[in-house]
């Protein structure tokens, strides 16, 4: 682990201690007071971020807080989010999966039906036959709030956070903004009412955590004995890359050996922290050699991923912030906090990044990335990216951290069983003691379709999920079963061709054996088909079709 943890952030792992789960410490040192039976929960989540751009994950980005908050709890190395923003969202609010909502595909973009295809699967919004986690803690008598990035719906009113269970909101309803200065059509929500920004000092990322703060300290006025449920959803690192200077200074001469060389730090590095296993492989290089640029375009690209890191350090700077807030109001011991991504690194943009270079470290600007070179990178030591679903695009890190119910014995363990997003919604029925409905305001809702991870939480080993989990995004499918998992990445209508990795042997997935299982691959894509129908999957070549009519 680097050796990054400030001041502040020591303490609080100093003042880090068990919980029974009915006392916990005052801190004042006026003596034990009682905690109330149902935690806390937070759950943040961070915005086309690369399995190992963080510390605790192998990255070289100085990320203290996050990973003090894994030293004190559990990492899970082969947890899964469906590879793009909007569906992970679906999928994560309701249990379900994304198709299941009605963002089978994409959510519709301010002022267009771009994604609304016009069948159940693809409507571009979240349907109402589901129940979000804020509709189902609210039953439990969770006080519920919402900061960040919603991208779940916005052209009519009743798809907005508030009309979905929140009972605030702050944050910005499509999928990126500007984050200087966010304005209309992809502005600031404050509630129900769009907010005008005119304070020269705004910084997205500081805002989104003012107000998680705020709400914070609202969810104790009154009766405080009532839980209260956040949902913080960071648009760090997602492009425009723009961070404040301050934190851009930090990196300007980090990366100038090029993307080969992090990717080896990093690599040598996870092996160190058991993040993956010795006999791991690190996959090919997915870019040009560093040496073949110009010195100009390398001045630039060393710039490029500056920005992004800073991006990742101010969003670990918030964290730390919300942690302290957390301690000193005397709720950290029982708030169950988990912290995942929402797909891997973000490969748009092309080799070398999009958006003019002359924008870069200015307010000006809204598609300015990375591009597929650095992503490569921060999937250290993954393939494929963002929209695919080999391991770089589906591979989150997912941090839990709840003192009270993780023993000293237990923190700072790496849990290798697997999971995806629709456990959070099973964990946190689970932990909450909510009962989720079979019919909600009068529309049938499907079971859930996650495990509950309370187990491994509280260090029960075993295989979570006995039976398959599935994906399709852009035409490209996957299974996993066991330690088997199969994966087709879409190549067009009759090109596609299923590979068969074992991750347990091959978690980078350089050796395709589906030749020599045949009988394997084709009980595992009947079981992808079987899903496929009753999910109401269409084929990817029929919703191209549709989309180019709507053009």
């Amino acid at each position: 682990m680097k050796n990054l943890i400030s001041g502040s952030v020591l303490a609080l792992g100093i003042a880090l201690s068990v919980c029974g789960c009915k006392q916990k410490e005052n801190r004042s040192g006026e003596g034990e007071t009682a905690t109330p039976d149902k935690p806390n929960i937070i759950l943040i989540m961070s915005d086309d971020m690369g399995y190992s751009d963080i510390g605790t994950y192998g990255g070289e980005v100085n990320t203290p807080n996050l990973d003090l908050l894994a030293e004190n709890g559990l990492r899970f190395t082969q947890f899964y989010n469906t590879a793009r923003c909007c569906p992970t969202r679906a999928s994560l609010m309701t249990g379900l999966y994304p198709h299941q909502t009605g963002i089978g595909h994409m959510t519709n973009p301010p002022k267009s039906d771009q994604h609304d295809m016009g069948l159940p699967a693809y409507r571009g919004f979240l349907n109402k036959n589901n129940i979000t986690l804020a509709e189902l803690l609210k039953q439990a008598g969770y006080k519920t709030y919402m900061a960040g990035k919603w991208h779940l719906g916005m052209e009519k009113e009743d798809q907005w956070p508030l009309q979905r269970g929140f009972d605030r909101f702050y944050g910005i309803l499509p999928g990126a903004a500007n984050y200087f200065e966010p304005r209309a059509p992809r502005g600031i929500t404050a509630d129900n009412e769009q907010v005008e920004i005119t304070d020269k000092n705004y910084y997205i990322t500081d805002a989104f955590t003012d107000h998680a703060l705020q709400f914070i300290d609202e969810s104790r006025e009154g009766d405080e004995s009532s839980p209260f449920f956040l949902y913080l959803a960071y648009t760090a690192p997602h492009w425009p890359l723009q961070a404040p200077k301050e934190d851009i200074d930090k990196y300007r001469d980090r990366y100038g050996a090029g993307w080969k060389a992090v990717r080896e730090e990093r690599f040598e590095r996870m092996k160190e922290m058991g993040i993956i296993s010795e006999g791991d492989m690190l996959s090919e290089q997915d870019s040009p050699e560093w040496e073949s640029l110009s010195d100009e375009k390398r001045a630039e690209m060393t710039l490029r991923r500056a920005i992004y890191s800073a991006q990742i350090d101010r969003m670990d700077q918030n964290i730390g912030r919300l942690v302290d807030h957390l301690r000193n109001s005397g709720l950290l011991e029982n708030t169950l906090l988990v912290f995942l991504n929402d797909n891997g690194a973000c490969a748009e943009g092309g080799m070398l990044g999009g958006g003019k270079a002359e924008n870069l470290e200015t307010t000006t600007g809204y598609f300015l990335s990375y591009g597929q070179a650095w992503a490569n990178a921060s999937n250290t030591p993954f393939r494929k990216y963002k929209h695919w679903l080999h391991e770089g695009g589906i591979a989150t890190p997912l941090i839990v951290h709840w003192p009270a119910h993780t023993g000293k014995e237990e923190r700072g363990k790496i849990i290798r069983e697997y999971g995806f997003l629709p456990d959070i919604m099973a964990t946190f029925a689970e932990v909450s003691g909510a009962a989720y409905p079979r019919n909600y305001k009068n529309h049938d809702i499907p079971p859930m379709e996650g495990k509950s991870l309370v187990p491994l939480i509280e260090g029960n080993p075993g295989q979570v999920h006995q039976q398959p989990i599935f994906w399709e995004h852009e035409g490209n499918k996957a299974v996993r079963l066991g330690d088997y998992k199969l994966v087709m990445e879409w190549k067009g209508k009759d090109k596609n061709h299923w590979e068969l990795y074992n991750l347990a042997e091959d978690r980078s997935e350089e050796h395709d054996i589906s030749e020599e299982e045949p009988g394997r691959v084709n009980e595992m894509a009947a079981m992808w088909t079987k899903w496929a129908e009753e999910k109401q999957v269409e084929p990817w070549d029929r919703i191209l079709d549709i989309m180019n009519r709507k053009k």
